[in-house]
């Protein structure tokens, strides 16, 4: 297939892998209903530096690992589901951080940032997921696989931040919105924990493929 050709069944794939309802997109709303616009473009750019992250893993041969040992895939599939969890219970506990007009705090900026980037770089789903999808659009025959798996990693990182970004505006617009109603603000702690502790106990459950 010619390169021009390849780089657009590329694009046009990875946007419609973006856009379908997943756990980054999930807690990018959820952060901004909750915490605000700026909070949400923070999870977004956190998640778009850990796909950054998986690239270079993938580059590297480190998914090839992942998706080889059932013991180091379940390792790193284990300590993200509990850190979601772990994320999700703070959130149950912690409700009254949901109802102050201005809860992201520089601190909470960069709580925000760790937490978005950790939960994607603990996901070995991801990992798997860059294994299968990247090498298909990388010919080997072309040489400098290695290169050219980065290369395509960084692009999806870069379609995710934008798409991401979007997603964050749109959530922080509702956030406004519904910090005008107190009760309502105040029930959304419970929608977001819910939502972390279900991807994690999803994640914990899942199985290798």
């Amino acid at each position: 297939m010619p390169q021009e050709a390849n780089l657009i069944l590329f694009l046009t794939a990875s946007l419609v892998v973006i856009v379908a309802p997943g756990p980054d997109n999930i807690l990018v709303l959820t952060r901004g209903v909750t915490l605000g616009r700026r909070a949400a473009l923070v999870s977004a750019a956190g998640a778009s530096v850990g796909l950054v992250t998986h690239s270079l893993f993938a580059a590297a041969g480190l998914s090839v690992l992942l998706a080889r040992s059932a013991v180091a895939f379940s390792v790193v599939k284990y300590a993200g589901a509990a850190y979601l969890i772990y994320l999700g219970i703070r959130t149950l506990l912690d409700r009254e951080s949901f109802v102050l007009p201005r809860g992201s705090s520089y601190l909470g900026l960069r709580s925000v940032f760790v937490q978005a980037v950790a939960s994607n770089v603990l996901n070995p789903k991801i990992a798997v997921f860059f294994l299968a999808y990247l090498p298909q659009f990388a010919d080997p025959a072309a040489g400098g696989t290695a290169p050219r798996l980065l290369a395509l990693g960084l692009t999806f990182a870069l379609l995710t931040w934008v798409i991401f970004s979007g997603i964050a505006l749109f959530s922080g617009t509702l956030g406004v919105w519904l910090r005008t109603r107190p009760r309502l603000a105040s029930s959304l702690s419970w929608l977001t924990g819910s939502v972390l502790v279900s991807l994690g106990l999803r994640l914990a459950f899942s199985e290798r493929r």
